[in-house]
């Protein structure tokens, strides 16, 4: 097993505030479940994730979405950074603060320099609130920050 997904199994149950990310830290999911290539993280709909209208922001779904999809890549323990090219979401439905909602993500095709990568952001009775799909590329790591586990 590649040492970055055996820190994200390691991982499961907690909540992500140990995330490289700071919007992920921000989002503060709850893992349930890692593998090379697919996640299951839980996030607790807070107040502050809301529109005007009370329910899950648009944006906030998409940060969760492209947010659990870099962690997807990331368990491939590759040595680049990929970053996001486009990212597509199809909002079907609606949640509100105190409700749970999970983001199921698997990788599509792992090419060498794209990535091809869908979530889909479900509430507890299992009815879809979004699907996102994205692709990612591979570029080299010029921040100063070094992700390692």
């Amino acid at each position: 097993m590649n040492p970055t997904l055996a820190f994200l199994k390691s991982q499961v149950g907690l909540p992500t505030e140990q995330s490289p990310s700071p919007l992920g830290r921000w989002l503060n999911g709850t893992l349930e479940a890692a593998e090379e290539g697919a996640l299951v993280i839980r996030y607790e709909v807070r107040p502050e994730m809301a529109n005007p209208a009370g329910i899950l922001h648009g944006g906030a779904i998409s940060a969760m979405i492209d947010d659990a999809i870099g962690m997807t890549v990331f368990s491939l323990h590759r040595p680049q950074f990929y970053a996001s090219l486009n990212l597509s979401v199809d909002f079907l439905s609606r949640a509100y603060p105190g409700q749970t909602v999970r983001a199921h993500t698997r990788l599509v095709r792992a090419g060498k320099t794209v990535i091809n990568a869908e979530c889909v952001i479900s509430d507890e009775a299992g009815d879809i609130i979004a699907r996102g799909i994205s692709n990612l590329m591979g570029i080299k790591n010029t921040s100063d920050q070094v992700v390692d586990v």
